[in-house]
């Protein structure tokens, strides 16, 4: 079995958790849309990465929608003491499986209460806001009313910590001043590092980072480098580019997702990989040709 606690572990709010763990978006149909081609895989992958160690598992109720959710808690519950379930909120699902925003603060409260009736819960551990000002990235925009909502439903008991997706430093600090935030998940993988600057100050914050499309998502990372690096370890492409994720700073928490056990396995074995300091030079020279 993996040994992911090579890896080591952060805090995410009151909670320490493993730092590889697992997103349950590929769980859902294509295009994270209705339900799974095979639904007892789900459900296995879902048992796999737990018994495997995995404490930290990324989902939302816009995934499916509710699909991923109900996976998790047909699969999962009652649920491991030590499992810390993170979901996001902010948008909704039209019949055409488009991506609609869903920010006033009567939608979000909505949302938490589908996340945890479809969960099964009574309280949310964590629950990120998924900034939607922008598709493509982060762009900016008073977030006050909606951590201000999430607050309120934290003082309510239904949600324990709150973090952000998709968001900027200064809507990040913005949220700090309302309440306190836990973790930020946004974009970042070998090539995309727009971040690099904004990891570091969270580090030096004790917050974590979670990187979404670890492994460059609907499209994944292509790099001579990245398999020439990765041929030379005897190991992945993939699990090289986790591996030094996991390596780029100590508050970076993973969640890369698979529907596949055999995926997951070879995922979780990245936990494992040291990189020689050659090698992180090579990878780190990606994004810099990449923006050329």
């Amino acid at each position: 079995m993996t040994h992911i606690q090579k890896a080591g572990s952060f805090g995410l709010g009151d909670r320490t958790v493993k730092r590889l763990g697992y997103g349950a978006m590929q769980l859902a149909g294509p295009g994270v849309f209705g339900p799974p081609k095979d639904r007892e895989m789900a459900l296995t992958v879902l048992r796999e990465a737990v018994f495997a160690g995995v404490d930290h598992i990324d989902t939302s109720d816009f995934y499916g929608p509710h699909v991923t959710n109900q996976l998790i808690r047909e699969a999962l519950r009652p649920y491991p003491d030590d499992l810390t379930i993170v979901t996001k909120i902010g948008a909704r699902r039209g019949d055409d499986a488009a991506w609609i925003p869903a920010f006033t603060p009567e939608e979000l409260t909505a949302q938490v209460h589908d996340n945890l009736r479809n969960l099964g819960l009574d309280a949310l551990e964590v629950v990120n806001l998924r900034i939607i000002f922008g598709i493509h990235g982060p762009v900016e925009g008073s977030i006050e009313e909606q951590v201000t909502a999430l607050a309120k439903l934290q003082e309510q008991g239904l949600v324990r910590h709150i973090g952000l997706s998709n968001a900027t430093r200064t809507q990040i600090a913005e949220a700090r001043r309302i309440v306190d935030i836990v973790c930020v998940q946004n974009h970042y993988n070998l090539v995309h590092r727009d971040d690099d600057r904004l990891i570091d100050e969270l580090s030096a914050e004790g917050i974590a980072y979670v990187p979404f499309f670890p492994l460059g998502g609907f499209t994944p990372l292509q790099s001579a480098t990245l398999s020439n690096v990765a041929a030379r370890l005897d190991a992945t492409p993939m699990q090289v580019a986790l591996a030094w994720l996991l390596q780029r700073a100590p508050n970076i928490l993973l969640i890369p997702g698979t529907s596949s056990v055999a995926h997951l396995r070879e995922n979780l074995a990245a936990a494992e990989l040291e990189l020689p300091q050659d090698a992180v030079v090579e990878l780190n020279g990606i994004a810099e040709t990449a923006a050329t």
